[in-house]
């Protein structure tokens, strides 16, 4: 019997963000439309490395891997950043976790009205290509018309896998355990992402700036608790650690004195489970993120399934899991994001994202540390919410709810008449 083909082009095998949804999005596919024939053109992610599939064993992942369309899909999906969406199918889906500030580059919304539906991570993305509005001038700089969406955005959240992140005791055995068991202090705030471009306080992760917040809150103070930062810049190498270390050092230099609580830096690759086990030791009090803006915030969603407390912003992708009664999210206020963290046709000018109230944030730290017990029954509720209605397989029923809205119905055979496409060239991989 002949199936309905569909062509997903990700960076499935690859160790990234965007690699990662992309096999909860596949997996997920998968098991809504069974009754179609899922392939998979893997492409590449910046200088994320490969072959995450051959060391999890994911064989049914491989076994669906081609090297290019020879015909028209029934259904193209591309997984990537909207500017390179093409319309390749009959119906054709971009999914993307769209974008991090208040507007996006013009060639995103080109992007998305290139195909026939849009799924986002979250409803701040969704709001953003909604709110992008471009005037189209001639080049006589006559108005000739606007851009904007025109096409169909959903939101699908990025499920987590409760196999993989869950409420558990520690291995003792685990490296990474074994390393926190050597930190000193009881009490540990946890920071979790890359370190990006931007100068001090300017990134958007805001690794600097709550790095710098940590050291003026607790200097002074008699009892101190550490900060454990899960982080790298561009890679995992000796070098790359060396200029992390560098900044710690140079935020030390500008903040002055002496007397600081740790930071303790986890630099490199972890597995699944360790950073599980990471997320669940003892000494891992609370997750804090100051972050500038999130497509979504994958690392604060698997966090929550521990039922311990977060401390984050109170802006962009992740307020849509992280309720605003059960955390401690962190006011402010939108400001211009800063030239040192432009990147081409991603993060632009004239755009804004989240700048935190320092002072605030330094309460929460404070709030977080010395009255902890009184935030744990709130943070196992939201583990609990996020348990009920932010897993992968509620995921996967939303996906299901979306594809039979909006995909029509495709004659098989259609497949059989198409076009041939001897060969597709996608665009280059650019860096995110």
């Amino acid at each position: 019997m002949n199936k309905l083909r569909a062509v997903v082009s990700c960076p499935i095998d690859t160790y990234s963000g965007y690699g990662a949804r992309s096999r909860d999005f596949v997996k997920a596919l998968i098991k809504a439309k069974p009754e179609w024939d899922v392939k998979v053109i893997g492409q590449r992610w910046g200088n994320t490395k490969f072959n995450y599939l051959e060391d999890h064993n994911e064989l049914d992942l491989i076994s669906r891997i081609v090297p290019k369309i020879d015909r028209k899909p029934n259904v193209w999906i591309q997984i990537t950043v909207p500017n390179e969406f093409q319309a390749l199918g009959d119906f054709n889906i971009g999914v993307t976790a769209g974008i991090e500030t208040t507007i996006c580059h013009e060639s995103w919304i080109q992007g998305v009205n290139r195909m026939n539906l849009i799924l986002t991570s979250a409803e701040h993305a969704k709001q953003v290509f909604e709110n992008s509005v471009y005037e189209q001038q001639d080049n006589a700089k006559n108005k000739i018309g606007v851009l904007k969406l025109n096409k169909p955005v959903e939101v699908l959240f990025e499920g987590v896998d409760t196999s993989k992140y869950f409420k558990t005791k520690v291995d003792s055995s685990n490296k990474v355990v074994k390393s926190l068991d050597e930190i000193k202090e009881s009490y540990c705030f946890l920071l979790v992402g890359h370190w990006l471009q931007g100068e001090l306080g300017q990134d958007r992760k805001n690794i600097g700036l709550t790095i710098e917040t940590f050291y003026r809150t607790f200097r002074t103070q008699l009892k101190k608790p550490a900060l454990v930062l899960k982080t790298q810049s561009a890679n995992s190498s000796i070098m790359d650690q060396t200029t992390i270390l560098n900044k710690i050092s140079d935020i030390r230099k500008k903040v002055g004195g002496n007397n600081f609580p740790n930071v303790y830096l986890l630099h490199g690759e972890l597995n699944d489970k360790d950073i599980n086990q990471l997320y669940n030791h003892p000494k891992v009090k609370t997750m804090v993120s100051f972050t500038k803006g999130e497509g979504f915030g994958r690392p604060l969603l698997e966090f929550s399934t521990t039922g311990k407390p977060i401390v984050a912003s109170c802006w962009s992708g992740h307020t849509d899991f992280l309720r605003k009664d059960l955390n401690l999210l962190v006011g402010g206020k939108l400001g211009a994001v800063h030239p040192s963290a432009y990147m081409k046709d991603m993060i632009i000018q004239d755009s804004k994202w989240f700048d935190i109230d320092v002072n605030e944030a330094s309460k929460a730290f404070k709030l977080a540390f010395k009255d902890y017990t009184r935030f744990i029954p709130l943070a196992r509720k939201q583990g609990k919410l996020t348990n009920k209605l932010y897993t992968i397989e509620k995921m996967e029923e939303k996906l299901k709810e979306y594809l039979d809205q909006y995909v029509p119905n495709i004659p098989v055979e259609h497949q059989f008449v198409a076009p041939a496409i001897k060969e597709i060239k996608l665009p280059k991989r650019t860096k995110k």
